[in-house]
């Protein structure tokens, strides 16, 4: 029986991260990997490239996930990464496709404040719903570069 990690993957750098942990985790436990990206043609993107139309958004989608596939793994990794996109809810999708997995890993922050805002945080939902373990990969947050100021002068 091979062990298998799903990952959500969203073009975002906490996807990307929570991608190169899993091939890392999955090299490890002589494991395989299913790389996951959740679409949806809704608008909510808000960002340059919101496709026009359902099939334009899919192929985006899938055009996505080797992207990054591809710059994660290249050259580097002997584990297997295998590439699904599903149309749907992204905790959905990514709880869905971890039903028979020993892991689902995901990157903390993917796309924007105002879905969080508005649609909550996937990997709040994914910890909930799964039923495997879940392991979120935070992204790095930069030090402020001013020293925080004592309320009280000492």
């Amino acid at each position: 029986m091979t062990y298998l990690i799903v990952v959500g993957v969203d073009g975002s750098d906490g996807g990307r991260r929570a991608l190169r942990w899993a091939v890392g985790e999955a090299a490890e436990r002589n494991g395989t990997v299913q790389a996951v990206t959740a679409w949806r043609w809704d608008g909510l993107d808000g960002g340059a490239m919101v496709a026009p139309n359902p099939i334009e958004e899919e192929e985006r989608a899938t055009a996505l996930l080797a992207r990054e596939i591809g710059e994660v793994t290249r050259g580097t990794s002997a584990t297997p990464v295998s590439a699904e996109v599903v149309e749907g809810r992204p905790a959905d999708v990514l709880t869905a496709a971890a039903r028979a997995a020993d892991l689902l890993v995901l990157g903390s922050h993917g796309h924007g404040r105002l879905r969080h805002t508005v649609l909550g945080s996937v990997s709040e939902e994914c910890v909930r719903k799964a039923t495997c373990p879940v392991v979120v990969i935070p992204v790095p947050v930069s030090a402020p570069s001013d020293p925080a100021v004592p309320a009280v002068p000492a």
